[in-house]
């Protein structure tokens, strides 16, 4: 049996009632009680950790990764999954949607098995689900999708794509205008899967009809999509301006500039933000040669790239993106909370029990100080990360 955790003395940042100053009561990996009462009891066998008035705030969800510490989720294995989870809470996130890569029928099946039957374990990020970036796709935006696997919507291949995972595809990255009476889109809108636009080279008008469909989001904002012109303003400015979306964002300041980033922020807001990393194999190792969807990427101290210099997903640790948008003006910690969350747990339908601070949701907290530095990570009640 695992021991109740009590964490007294933080600045707690609740779902419902602001910021309190008070403890939490965890038990059996719940948050089972909030105390303003500092002379609160403490039940007796409770391990005690003072957080001396740092932030609790709930602990970060990355909708869009495919590995960390040299293992990525198209190798298909339990181990790779296992080191990512390991991996993970030391830069806050303590739940993450297992994201594969346009590639063969035979591999991404694989690694829809794998996940189907991967139970996460105690004091590691929890596998959420499962995001399935393409393999539907536009070929002229297709980043560092490998081009020679993208095909057109199918939805019977979805459908055992689904079954195969066990129903853990949440969300789907495609390219709306491949779906133009929008049968596909409706079908994984009606079936409860978070369909995003991404890898697309549609413009406003095609979003806005993608959007009457069920798309809900937007993939990587500004990378591998059409940019805002001034005749067009294309999926960006559609993120913008639609507000039944939410859009992911790498905030590294290398996908997207600090500038773009102060812009996307002045124009969307935290409200319909969510932080991601879209992080390969290399984070959390040396500067080397390493391989993203069977593809060869060059990997340097800030960023990984294909051999033609195309971004190659991230090296980004979570915490860093939220450090990097702390930075913005009139961006805090509670506005952090939103984006990095409140939005992907509400986005993939598991706010009933994550991504907030509030009594009976699971206990994935972070202990953090005014800079956003993490001191703790507990994943479902128990310490996976302590700042040594």
């Amino acid at each position: 049996m695992v021991k109740d955790l009590y964490i007294k003395n933080a600045r707690v940042h609740t779902e419902n009632e602001g910021t309190l100053n008070g403890s939490v009561l965890i038990s059996d990996g719940k948050i089972t009680k909030l105390y303003t009462d500092h002379n609160s009891p403490i039940p007796p066998d409770a391990e005690v950790i003072d957080a001396n008035g740092l932030h609790l705030i709930p602990g970060f969800i990355d909708g869009h990764i495919h590995g960390a510490a040299g293992a990525d989720v198209m190798d298909g294995t339990p181990e790779a999954l296992s080191t990512m989870a390991k991996a993970l809470p030391a830069e806050g996130t303590t739940g993450f949607l297992a994201t594969t890569i346009t590639q063969s029928p035979e591999n991404i099946e694989k690694a829809l098995k794998n996940v189907a039957g991967y139970t996460s374990r105690p004091g590691q990020a929890e596998v959420i689900g499962i995001h399935l970036e393409g393999p539907f796709i536009e070929k002229s935006k297709k980043g560092a999708q490998p081009a020679e696997y993208i095909q057109k919507p199918d939805i019977n291949l979805f459908k055992k794509w689904q079954e195969l995972s066990d129903n853990k595809i949440r969300t789907i990255t495609m390219a709306p205008e491949h779906d133009a009476d929008g049968s596909f889109t409706k079908y994984l809108h009606q079936t409860g899967v978070n369909v995003s636009a991404g890898h697309t080279g549609t413009g406003f008008e095609g979003m806005q009809q993608a959007v009457s469909h069920g798309v809900r989001q937007v993939t990587h904002l500004c990378n591998a999509m059409s940019g805002i012109h001034h005749r067009d303003i294309g999926v960006v400015g559609a993120a913008f301006k639609l507000k039944e979306l939410r859009a992911e964002l790498i905030a590294d300041g290398i996908h997207v500039s600090p500038q773009m980033l102060d812009l996307i922020y002045q124009n969307i807001g935290s409200e319909r933000l969510i932080l991601i990393t879209d992080a390969m194999r290399a984070k959390c190792l040396q500067a080397g040669d390493y391989e993203l969807g069977g593809q060869a990427v060059k990997v340097t101290e800030d960023r990984a790239v294909l051999n033609d210099g195309t971004l190659a997903g991230s090296i980004l640790q979570l915490v860093n993106g939220a450090k990097q948008m702390m930075q913005l003006d009139g961006v805090t910690i509670d506005n952090i909370i939103e984006m990095a969350s409140e939005n992907p747990a509400r986005q993939l339908g598991i706010f009933g029990r994550k991504g907030s601070i509030a009594e009976g949701k699971d206990a994935d907290l972070l202990l953090v100080d005014n800079n956003l530095t993490i001191k703790y990570t507990f994943c479902r009640g128990i310490i996976a990360h302590q700042e040594v």
